[in-house]
């Protein structure tokens, strides 16, 4: 069955640290005009193939969001990922608009974050961790959709989900006077 009510879908993505998962966690709080999914949570191996941009996962996602948001409420997906990954897909036409938003933070507390906050050993995912947030960073405003960016360097888990939050509602009410 094709979905037949196409409501926004909202992607949060940052860094491994950057404090995705933790603003997603507060958000679950105030669900009330929208419904908060972690996109790890499916997670296999299989999906595993940067080579196509995760194609298959990505697709996964969109089709279970749009299916869940035939309840009414539109969804904020949360986990790593780039605008190209989701605006390409053949899913794409189930939502009226795909919003980013980014969490970055300045490098040496994202490092610091891993290495103390979740011990973080493996070098390789440290520097890809870095690398992402820096072209966060760098490229999130003139991606295509633009990328909205929020520092969460010297900003609380909670500033940060009510930033998130009121983002959300501001998005809500704009496409409703489209």
């Amino acid at each position: 069955m094709e979905p037949t009510k196409k409501l926004p879908l909202f992607l949060v993505t940052g860094a491994s640290c950057v404090g995705k998962s933790t603003m997603c966690q507060l958000l679950f709080e105030k669900e009330e005009q929208y419904l908060v999914l972690e996109s790890d949570i499916l997670w296999e191996e299989r999906y595993n193939t940067p080579q196509d941009n995760y194609a298959a996962y990505r697709s996964l996602w969109m089709t279970l969001c749009a299916n869940v948001s035939q309840g009414g409420k539109p969804v904020v997906l949360c986990g790593c990922c780039v605008p190209e990954q989701f605006e390409n897909r053949p899913e794409r036409r189930y939502f009226s608009t795909l919003h980013y938003l980014a969490l970055t933070c300045d490098e040496a507390v994202l490092r610091k974050r891993m290495v103390e906050g979740r011990k973080v050993t493996d070098p390789a995912w440290i520097k890809s961790s870095l690398d992402f947030n820096r072209w966060l960073r760098e490229n999130g405003g003139t991606t295509n959709p633009p990328i909205q960016l929020v520092d969460t360097t010297e900003r609380t888990p909670e500033q940060a989900a009510q930033i998130a939050h009121q983002w959300i509602l501001r998005c809500l009410e704009e496409e409703q006077h489209c």
